[in-house]
């Protein structure tokens, strides 16, 4: 891991959704900073915030005030263009849903974000391939989603988030469909990318499976991080599953 370099920032983030007549108050000022080669999941109930401030550090969404510093710059300064070019090339996303391309294969929804980035589509084939090896799956390049599990399918979404080498994994949810062995398996496999690969990694997350492998863990609740706990102050054991143990 960088010597504590900061990768993500949060400087008083507020954010308010406009319903009709009525305001509703997503982000109440949250100040945070993230470390570069840490292990963040991002955890609260439905509807406290959780995901709308995942959006931000993210570049999804804008705060209605304050500021998000990826990388030391303010990404709600950004244009609509300057935020793509961020996106595509310092984050990469996992979704719960997985968000593949159901009539390509695993290397052409691989390889598709290297081309949008401006490889060719033989470097993107090669580099693809390589990943999804990484990811083992490379028996697999061929295959479309609707010919993998559920986890095959998250691990050709890791592949793909890694394409262009990002700063920054963002994962919301990606055990959330996944059954719990092969959700252990996900864990596992994102650890494996922060330590070999020094990504950081931020996940939104209801899974207590999560914990055991986060460095910090920020609990948001009503629009406001309520605590932030590093891994020795959780009450984890660390290896266990969920409705294995007691």
């Amino acid at each position: 891991m960088d010597e504590r370099r900061e990768i993500v920032h949060t400087q008083d983030v507020t954010k308010v959704y406009t319903m009709g007549s009525e305001e509703v108050h997503a982000l109440r000022g949250i100040t945070c900073t993230i470390y570069s080669g840490e292990y963040i999941s991002i955890m609260g109930p439905s509807g406290s915030g959780k995901s709308t401030f995942f959006n931000m550090v993210g570049g999804l969404d804008k705060p209605s005030a304050g500021e998000v510093y990826i990388d030391e710059v303010d990404i709600a300064q950004l244009g609509v263009y300057e935020l793509a070019w961020l996106r595509c090339r310092k984050i990469g996303y996992i979704f719960q849903t997985f968000n593949l391309i159901m009539v390509m294969n695993a290397i052409e929804n691989v390889s598709l974000p290297m081309i949008f980035a401006g490889l060719s589509a033989d470097e993107a084939r090669d580099k693809a391939a390589q990943l999804l090896g990484l990811v083992g799956l490379g028996d697999r390049l061929t295959h479309r989603p609707v010919e993998m599990s559920g986890g095959q399918q998250q691990r050709v979404a890791i592949a793909r988030a890694l394409a262009n080498d990002p700063a920054i994994i963002l994962a919301d949810e990606p055990t959330g469909n996944l059954d719990l062995r092969t959700g252990r398996e996900i864990i596992e496999l994102l650890t494996a990318m922060k330590e070999e690969r020094g990504v950081t990694i931020i996940t939104a997350t209801h899974d207590h499976k999560m914990l055991a492998a986060s460095d910090r863990v920020i609990w948001v609740t009503d629009g406001q991080i309520s605590r932030i706990q590093n891994r020795e102050e959780l009450d984890i054991r660390v290896g266990s599953i969920a409705g294995e143990e007691e």
